[in-house]
């Protein structure tokens, strides 16, 4: 009892200098609280969504449109099953809705029927009312404001025989009550006016009212055995579950993303706590000798640190629970403010994850006090007299030196492998580079970190006179100091200019080349599918901006299956298209598959001419479906007017022509096809933007969690601070005493956590943009690595770094100048 009463003791007289490194432990416990609250709460949304998907119904029978689908007759026979009150067809079409200047917009629309029965209708009302009448109709909110449509006016259709009907909007629907929807315009109208504005209308779902008190499962059982073995029947719990199956896998995803962050928090704050505990430690060393002197053994000095950490780990992972619960209450107040659609957040972590976090907290601070321990555990007992204080043999210095630059060594082996070879061996080469020299770097960092702060003191001296050159000299002469406190800004910096970089280097190389590898600029089809008008084609040819590449299909009986086969004057494609070249060289009675490992020829079926074959070239393509939707072989023209004469054209692939700009390609085919609404113009580059959207989004993403470390290793440089001004009282003492002042003293620890700061930013900055750039060009080198790092993002993290400095001066600046001369100098 004796031992923890002294332990205690001893924690509390430490309490001021270790209340940052709880702090950092604080910090990285509520960071993967929060951080799996939040996975969770994300995917739970994703389910949510999904549900209401799903929709109210008490039972969903489901059939494929490919196995038939659903009608009318199988609606009867769903009603007539005992303990069934309503039931519901689930109609939906393809339809083409025309902007405000008459042209169909790129995506189709998907028309759905509104269900009679209100306790049926699984559409998600945003304003207005629900249409009850033929020629009323709901439009998604994003859609109707991109056509500047309210409810009250009118919205155009253009239908497949080329007339134009419209409908009266009542009001305007949530699309995110519809996820598999996402990204095509959402139309409402009553059941029994979907085909006026879509085609074709099929039905693959049936919802299904059950009387009050009727069993579900009791009822799926006799819908099933009335239904026979081609529709499935669901309870709408089993349905929900299958909707969100893809969730849980999107948990897992999510989840190690999120704690991949966390852990380099982590990793980051068991650097500040062993910085801390080592510092500290090295100012006890004559009382650690004492203890030695009066008994106490290598194993009892390690317990006592131990114990020491046990306890702050305690504190602090507990400080940190309650801040996490905190944080995430507070979200979820928030939350519930917020219009989400049918999503619910609840971002309180349950208690299992709370445990685990303050457990995991514990025990990241146990294992940062061990190597502190063990060199404290080493001070002989003759240090109580001034003497050795068991300082590492050159043997030892030299064996961790060699060992370093091997590290260092191999990891830029592997990196320049990595750089050198193509995926996907390249990308294991660099991560396993970028780790191994890194720990190379850290294992340096006192000697690194105190060679850049010299390179930054010469300005400090100049402008800061004396406080610049103590600063400078204060980094210099305790270089191990320096270096374990910068190393957890090193790290830090390094990982977010590094992912930065990454994600924005592989953005500028990849989204160029994915719209610079279509066919073309511009795809245009029929709404609803078939053959484009020979007048549009001819509008077409006959603008001088465009290049037009006619896509000719046809289906025809291959080796008895049904297939589609394409045709097109590869000359006239973008010749940096994937396997145009091998296209050019096609010759007749060939042909580009899209599916491999197939046979060599294939024998087609053509009225009047018996024995047709079609030698297939080897390797899969994937020019059949890129060029034709569906598309699974690719012919010459004369190949396919011999196996189908007369075969149309289905698809328009257009370029702009030289010396024509991509505004001026778009401008021209809308002039051309400015006649026929029917025909839907899709541009290539919106897939581009939308990966370089997603990159974006990875990216400032992953700056915010990552700034979250950057943070914590503030707290480390602000803890040393603080317990160098303790060490240095008697310096700062005589300082005062020959004449500086408080705030040359103040300003003198300010440059010193500025330029602790720096270096760790520069030096991160340095390995943050060779590791970046080597994983994206492992990732991009079979399409070339293109760009160079983001000026602004890095330049940002440079200033970050620096202010998390000059905050974590303030502290130690303030106790500087309560300082009295008289108590400096009488400081132990």
């Amino acid at each position: 009892m004796t031992t923890y009463r002294y332990t205690v003791a001893e924690l509390r007289g430490q309490l001021r200098q270790l209340v940052l490194s709880g702090a950092a432990i604080a910090l990285g416990v509520a960071f993967l609280i929060a951080s799996v609250a939040g996975s969770g709460a994300l995917v739970d949304s994703f389910s949510q969504t999904a549900a209401a998907e799903v929709g109210p119904g008490d039972i969903q029978v489901t059939r494929p449109a490919a196995n038939g689908g659903l009608d009318a007759a199988a609606a009867a026979h769903v009603q007539q099953v005992a303990g069934v009150a309503a039931v519901a067809l689930r109609l939906t079409g393809q339809g083409a809705l025309q902007g405000a200047d008459g042209r169909p917009l790129d995506a189709a629309a998907t028309v759905t029927a509104v269900a009679a029965d209100p306790a049926l209708r699984w559409q998600l009302l945003k304003d207005g009312r629900w249409p009850d009448a033929p020629g009323e109709a709901l439009l998604d909110t994003d859609t109707a404001h991109r056509i500047d449509a309210a409810p009250g006016t009118d919205i155009r259709f253009a239908r497949p025989d080329g007339a134009t009907t419209t409908a009266r909007l009542v009001g305007t629907l949530d699309g995110r009550g519809a996820p598999s929807l996402a990204g095509h315009p959402i139309v409402a109208v009553p059941a029994g006016a979907v085909e006026q504005y879509a085609a074709p209308v099929t039905a693959t779902r049936l919802d299904v009212r059950l009387q009050p008190g009727a069993s579900r499962a009791h009822t799926a059982e006799a819908l099933r055995a009335a239904l026979g073995d081609g529709p499935e029947v669901h309870t709408r719990a089993a349905s929900v579950t299958e909707a969100t199956r893809q969730s849980r896998t999107l948990y897992g995803v999510v989840l190690i993303a999120a704690l991949s962050f966390v852990l380099i928090a982590l990793a980051v704050a068991r650097m500040v706590v062993s910085n801390t505990f080592s510092v500290m430690l090295a100012q006890r060393t004559r009382q650690l000798a004492l203890l030695r002197c009066v008994g106490a053994d290598r194993a009892q000095v390690r317990r006592l640190i131990r114990r020491q950490g046990l306890l702050l780990g305690i504190g602090a992972s507990t400080a940190g629970v309650l801040l996490g619960f905190g944080l995430c209450a507070a979200a979820t107040g928030l939350a519930g403010y917020a219009d989400l659609g049918p999503v619910h957040l609840d971002l309180l972590p349950s208690p299992p994850t709370c445990v685990l976090a303050g457990l995991f907290g514990v025990l990241l601070t146990l294992l940062a006090v061990r190597g502190p321990a063990k060199q404290a555990s080493a001070v002989p007992p003759v240090a109580a007299l001034g003497g050795a204080r068991g300082t590492v043999g050159a043997a030892a210095r030299l064996r961790a030196t060699v060992w370093s630059v091997v590290l260092l060594l191999a990891g830029a082996a592997l990196l320049v492998l990595g750089v050198l070879t193509p995926p996907p061996l390249s990308l294991l080469a660099v991560t396993l580079g970028a780790i191994s020299s890194f720990f190379g770097v850290l294992r340096l960092a006192h000697r690194l970190l105190p060679a850049v702060v010299a390179a930054l003191g010469v300005p400090a001296r100049r402008l800061a006179g004396p406080a610049g050159r103590l600063a400078t000299q204060q980094l210099r002469l305790n270089p191990a100091r320096t270096g374990t406190t910068g190393s957890a800004l090193l790290l830090g910096v390094t990982v977010m200019v590094g992912a930065v970089t990454a994600l924005d280097v592989t953005s500028n190389s990849l989204v160029p080349v994915v719209s610079a590898r279509q066919p073309g600029v511009f795809a245009a089809t029929v709404a609803g599918g078939g053959a484009l008008p020979a007048d549009a084609l001819a509008a077409l040819d006959r603008q001088p901006e465009l290049a037009v590449a006619q896509v000719r299909s046809a289906t025809v009986d291959v080796d008895g299956h049904p297939t589609l086969l394409a045709a097109v004057d590869p000359t006239r494609l973008n010749p940096r298209a994937d396997d145009v070249d091998r296209a050019r060289t096609l010759p007749d009675g060939t042909a580009l598959t899209g599916l491999g490992g197939g046979p060599e020829s294939l024998h087609v079926t053509v009225p009047g001419q018996p024995g047709t074959g079609l030698r297939v070239v080897p390797g899969r393509s994937n020019l059949p479906f890129t060029l034709q939707d569906g598309a699974f072989l690719l012919v010459t023209p004369a190949t396919l007017d011999r196996i189908a004469p007369g075969a149309p054209a289905t698809t328009v692939w257009i370029s702009p022509a030289e010396g024509a700009d991509h505004l001026a390609a778009r401008r021209a085919t809308d002039r051309a096809l400015a006649g026929d609404p029917r025909i839907q113009v899709t541009d290539t580059a919106a897939q581009a933007q939308t990966i370089r959207s997603l990159l974006d989004r990875m990216t400032k993403v992953s700056m915010a969690l990552l700034s979250f470390s950057v943070a914590i290793a503030g707290l480390g440089v602000a803890a040393t601070l603080m317990l160098s001004v303790s060490e240095r009282a008697r310096e700062i003492g005589m300082l005062r005493a020959i004449g500086m002042s408080r705030r040359q003293l103040r300003r003198m620890l300010t440059l010193e956590a500025l330029l602790l700061s720096l270096a760790a930013a520069l030096a991160g900055t340095a390995l943050g943009l060779t590791y970046g750039w080597a994983a994206a060009r492992s990732v991009t080198s079979t399409v070339g690595t293109v760009g160079g790092p983001p000026a602004l993002l890095v330049l940002a993290s440079l200033a970050l770094t620096v202010l998390i400095g000059l905050t974590a001066s303030v502290l130690p600046a303030r106790r500087v100048g309560r300082m009295t001369v008289v108590a400096a100098l009488h400081a132990n």
